[in-house]
């Protein structure tokens, strides 16, 4: 059987990872991948937005099945543009992506619904943003309607912050046409959790619960990032708080989809804050979280290509999605300087008992080695019986992977451990 994957991060590396345990796959194809998924699939330097490309791809190859892994072709129609050549996909159509693709369509969507998230307004004009602003309360949240590479989310302190982040994204244009319309939106309290779920439409079935630290520095100081560890499950997360999440949001969402006409299939994100009221969504995304898939899909013992396939042929009631009571821990080695600037071009060395644990995100192929070209650049995740036992030897593992001006946080894990002990 032969896949293509698309997309080149460390969520890709993992989910590439994944489906080579199936017996049946034969060839696995990441467009366009990166130096380090090249020890796992045949990379081909297609972009993952070229639709067209990725699609002629496919066909000529005889593609069996494909996995749309990350936002931006999901929205842009790429498994509208496979299924249409007859190749069985992962992933939502575009008029579904919709979903992470447009945040006024989410906040609508809840709201029809009464699914529980912040209160919020929506805005196409500056003028009114600003003056709304002036009596709104603060800190409240700012945010691009658009994709804006996990960047267009501001949490304003005080008003000052906030009609910047206004004028920023409507004037200034720094997230291009995404920031055109913006939400601000209620400023919640509470733990974060990430809950990714596989679903056909008629069925939901989620997946171990995680907690991303997407703080540059220790203590969640710095810079917001794309996500620098993560553990699971998240300790937060419990047995009554998952029973009310399937209750209220995830099944009513899956309706909601439903009844507009968008029927979602594939792995459907849901951000969610647990505030004193109960646990409300921040933000759905329309595929897996990076990098929640690294310490999610180790976790998993069904086999990953036949629930995928499960979410396609509309069959996963009837298909069991099962994970270890284990713990994992992902650590991430960014570039020294991310997620502003960075320097570039590093030789990366591994360990093989570091490689075999490792995904990789930001290298890429030169002379033969594998270098450093991106702000996250490895992402290496450790499984054991208890959350410390897991944190440490992901770190430890970490330590096998070296490259020049490398960093990473310290404490990944610690406010879980904090929060496993309080509970």
């Amino acid at each position: 059987m032969k896949i293509v994957v698309v997309g080149g991060g460390g969520r890709e590396h993992a989910i590439i990872k994944g489906l080579k345990k199936n017996p049946r796959v034969s060839e696995i194809y990441a467009l366009p991948g990166n130096g380090g998924i090249a020890r796992d699939a045949r990379c081909v330097p297609i972009g993952a937005t070229d639709i067209e490309k990725i699609v002629e791809f496919a066909v000529e190859n005889k593609i069996d099945y494909a996995v749309v892994a990350p936002d931006d072709p999901l929205v842009l129609g790429c498994v509208d543009a496979l299924e249409e050549k007859g190749i069985a996909c992962f992933g939502p159509r575009s008029c579904a992506a919709i979903i992470e693709g447009s945040k006024v369509f989410a906040k609508n969507l809840m709201k029809k619904y009464a699914i529980p998230t912040a209160a919020y307004e929506v805005f196409d004009d500056v003028k009114k943003a600003l003056e709304y602003l002036q009596t709104a309360p603060i800190p409240t949240v700012i945010k691009a309607d658009g994709l804006a590479l996990g960047k267009g989310v501001i949490i304003a302190q005080t008003r000052e912050e906030a009609e910047k982040a206004v004028r920023d994204m409507m004037e200034e244009g720094i997230f291009g046409a995404s920031g055109r319309r913006v939400v601000v939106e209620e400023y919640l309290t509470g733990p974060e959790v990430s809950v990714l779920a596989f679903t056909d439409g008629k069925c939901v079935k989620p997946m171990v619960s995680s907690m991303d630290h997407k703080r540059a520095g220790d203590n969640d100081t710095g810079l917001n990032t794309g996500g620098m560890g993560t553990v699971a499950p998240n300790p937060y997360y419990t047995e009554a708080i998952a029973k009310r999440c399937m209750e209220e949001i995830f099944i009513p969402t899956m309706n909601a989809m439903n009844a507009e006409g968008r029927t979602f299939k594939g792995c459907l994100y849901f951000g969610l804050m647990l505030t004193p009221d109960g646990p409300k969504v921040i933000e759905y995304n329309c595929r897996f979280g990076d990098p929640e898939t690294q310490v999610v899909l180790p976790l998993m013992e069904s086999d990953l290509l036949t629930v995928m396939q499960a979410t396609t042929s509309g069959t996963l009631n009837e298909t069991d999605v099962k994970f270890s009571n284990s713990y994992a821990c992902c650590v991430i080695q960014a570039s020294r300087g991310y997620p502003a600037s960075y320097q570039k071009g590093f030789e990366i060395t591994m360990t093989d008992e570091a490689s075999a644990a490792t995904y990789v995100a930001g290298a890429k192929l030169e002379d033969g080695k594998l270098v450093t070209s991106g702000g996250r650049v490895t992402g290496t995740t450790a499984v054991a019986d208890s959350l410390k036992a897991a944190i440490a030897e992901a770190y430890r593992l970490s330590g096998g992977v070296r490259f020049e001006n490398s960093y990473c946080r310290s404490d990944i894990g610690a406010r879980a451990m904090k929060a496993g002990k309080e509970n």
